[in-house]
């Protein structure tokens, strides 16, 4: 007896605190509590949101490609440079190839070739020698026996050799270029439509959790006047009681009846508490920063109308995933047409400038250096690949008409959403209806049995029970608001309704 006492006290005073929470009245100056209407919910949300931010992201990502890929009709400009070191120089033979016997086939052919190159040579040597000496005249050096002539091989090139040129190409006439690049332009549309996909699915969210906070409130402001009510009913059976004018069984009801009340407004609260959290996350927030919302469930039952048969005629050329696959239809258009100019010929210049020089002495300062360009335009003409272009325009068409069929039961999804969410407004709509007619009976259902109930002329249990349909009767009237708007919420993200177009 003594256990059930210390809960009834503690049933009558903690609710209490909770109620002075969420009851609405001012609060303390001094509190940092940030309290948000439903459109600073929105602005925070399109501002702070994860999602949002990453979509925003991509925008640029894509437009930095874009830009990237205009590069190629600029010409490509690169330098280069090159050091080789001879460690056995290239030989080459004049005349024809000796027998076994040492012998030549053309011996007098091969003297004479011999004989009249040579000096050819030497001054070609004295002309890639960068010295400063004077020109030194050809002489024939003496022929040593035959015995000790070696191999007949000549020696080219010089011991050192750098080179260091610089080149510039561009295509001058490229279709598939020039399509491709169309391409990246498709492609940053459709990078901004996906990022309107993820506002519209923010302010779908951040609406879907602001109502939810709504309805834990309303469900809170319910449970909260019946444990009221129960604690009046206990404290008038109480005194009652007292003076022996209630029952031990009226008693024993009251106290039971404030008992199940208390565990429905802690629900209540807790539901409340994880609604807000709920909110911060959808808006991008700390979820220990504390914050509410402003108004009631109530408030939006004044705007509970819609005209279904519109709604069911609605376009939905805004509709973003609608809008997202006829991008891609596009893209693909475009593919394919930049696989049938793989058939065309394409034609790209070229220029490069060098630098040239070669000696026996690593003496930087007296290498001659001797420059050398060319200019080349190049024609490229498509005539066999094996069948690989053929195949690829019609891979590119299959998925063409694969996106077609996906667009098409996409829009039937859509309009079955569309309906969904018309049907439930409507049951919404009439649920309301009923409910609000069945309020106030209900509320004079139950003023009638607590005077009752005061004066001796009913029970308990007969309050008891049409207060049980006064709250059922309420939750109804909450419930059909709350499902009104959250689906509402629903049918203008598939319509693509966007929030800052709407404002």
């Amino acid at each position: 007896m003594k256990f059930k006492n210390v809960f009834i006290a503690l049933a009558l005073l903690v609710p209490s605190v909770a109620w002075a929470q969420f009851n609405g009245e001012a609060r303390p100056e001094g509190d940092s509590t940030l309290v948000l209407s439903l459109d600073d919910a929105l602005k925070i949300a399109l501002s702070e949101n994860t999602s949002v931010k990453v979509a925003d992201m991509e925008i640029q990502r894509t437009k930095y490609a874009q830009k990237g890929s205009y590069g190629q009709l600029f010409p490509q400009i690169s330098a280069s440079g090159a050091y080789n070191y001879a460690i056995i120089k290239q030989k080459v033979y004049f005349g024809s190839d000796s027998d076994d016997s040492g012998s030549s086939s053309g011996g007098g052919m091969s003297a004479m070739y011999s004989s009249m190159l040579e000096p050819i040579m030497y001054y070609i040597q004295q002309l890639y020698t960068a010295t400063s000496t004077p020109f030194i005249p050809y002489v024939a050096p003496v022929k040593p026996d035959e015995e000790s002539s070696g191999d007949g091989a000549i020696e080219m090139g010089r011991t050192n050799q750098v080179t260091a040129s610089l080149s510039a190409s561009m295509p001058l006439v490229n279709f598939q270029l020039w399509e491709s690049l169309r391409i990246t332009g498709d492609q940053v549309e459709n990078a901004v439509e996906q990022a309107r996909e993820s506002r519209l699915g923010t302010v779908a969210s951040v609406k879907q959790a602001y109502y939810a906070v709504l309805m834990a409130k309303a469900s809170y402001d319910v449970y909260n006047a019946v444990y009221e009510n129960a604690v009046q009913n206990y404290k008038f059976t109480e005194s009652r009681y007292k003076v022996q004018k209630a029952s031990e069984l009226e008693m024993a009801r009251a106290q039971s009846t404030l008992a199940a009340a208390v565990p429905n407004v802690y629900n209540a609260e807790n539901n409340i508490f994880l609604s807000l959290w709920q909110l911060k996350a959808v808006m991008g927030l700390d979820l220990d920063r504390p914050i509410d919302v402003q108004g009631k469930l109530e408030d939006y039952a004044q705007h509970m109308f819609y005209d279904l048969n519109e709604g069911a005629e609605a376009s939905l050329d805004r509709n973003t995933q609608l809008r997202q696959l006829a991008n891609q239809a596009e893209m693909l258009a475009k593919q394919i047409r930049m696989q049938q100019y793989a058939y065309i010929p394409s034609l790209s210049m070229s220029l490069s400038y060098n630098y040239y020089t070669q000696s026996d002495k690593f003496n930087l300062s007296q290498w001659k250096w001797l420059p050398s360009s060319t200019l080349v335009f190049s024609l490229s003409i498509p005539i066999f690949s094996g069948g690989q272009r053929y195949h690829a325009i019609k891979q590119t068409r299959v998925q063409a008409s694969e996106l077609a069929l996906q667009r098409e039961n996409t829009e039937r999804q859509l309009r079955i959403g569309i309906r969904q969410s018309l049907s439930t407004m409507d049951t919404a709509m009439k649920t309301y209806e009923a409910a609000s007619q069945a309020l106030g009976s209900a509320e004079k259902a139950y003023d009638i049995a607590s005077k009752s109930y005061q004066v001796g002329k009913s029970t308990l249990t007969d309050l008891n029970n049409t207060e049980l349909t006064l709250t059922q009767t309420r939750l109804q009237a909450a419930q059909a608001v709350y499902s009104f708007i959250v689906a509402k919420a629903g049918l203008e993200q598939t319509l693509g309704y966007d929030f800052t177009e709407e404002n």
